[in-house]
């Protein structure tokens, strides 16, 4: 009987480097969960009012070490925006805003995503709302855990949008920039 040849623990070592090298970096899977919020904020006549988005979702495949892995999903629906004023609310649902009547959810996507320090990145992704597309940068801070939060804020143009025409698109009443903020807790898939 011949003996039984083993690979050298070099060429093991290396055929694992090798496989390990060539697998598709994969990120972690992340949806929603209690405790997240979604908020707007902008000026009517100088004074600040802010509002929110309820029952908004947010999926998430994220790790900080393989960005280029990275996606993020949020669907906003529009018809339960909340601002604290019955008036407003009403107007915000209106064909001059957000038109909830046609357009009765936005839609955030984003797939590049960049390191910008810290547990700071940058998501550079498409807002879906009105019916229109437009790239929008989302900036947020990543703390991981057991139940990992992403607590970011971006600005939103309303006009790029349609949002606030006719009487509504003098931005001395209404600024045309509109600041979102969140806060989106998660749980593993």
């Amino acid at each position: 009987m011949s003996p039984k040849r083993f690979a050298s623990p070099t060429l093991v070592a290396a055929a694992l480097v090798a496989a390990f090298a060539s697998a598709p970096a994969s990120a972690a899977d992340y949806a929603q969960a209690p405790g997240s919020t979604l908020v707007f904020a902008s000026k009517y006549d100088g004074e600040v009012f802010t509002g929110t988005f309820p029952g908004f979702d947010t999926q998430l495949s994220f790790d900080p070490a393989h960005l280029g892995a990275a996606k993020l999903d949020v669907t906003i629906p529009l018809t339960g925006a909340r601002s604290g004023n019955s008036d407003r609310d009403s107007t915000l649902q209106s064909a001059d805003f957000f038109d909830v009547a046609k357009f009765a959810t936005a839609h955030y996507r984003a797939t590049r995503f960049r390191a910008l320090g810290g547990n700071q990145y940058a998501a550079d992704g498409t807002l879906d709302l009105r019916g229109v597309s437009k790239p929008v940068t989302f900036t947020f801070t990543w703390t991981p855990g057991a139940q990992p939060v992403l607590a970011g804020k971006a600005t939103v143009k309303r006009l790029d949008f349609g949002i606030g025409g006719g009487d509504w698109a003098d931005t001395n009443t209404i600024p045309n920039e509109t600041a979102i903020s969140t806060k989106v807790v998660f749980k593993a898939k």
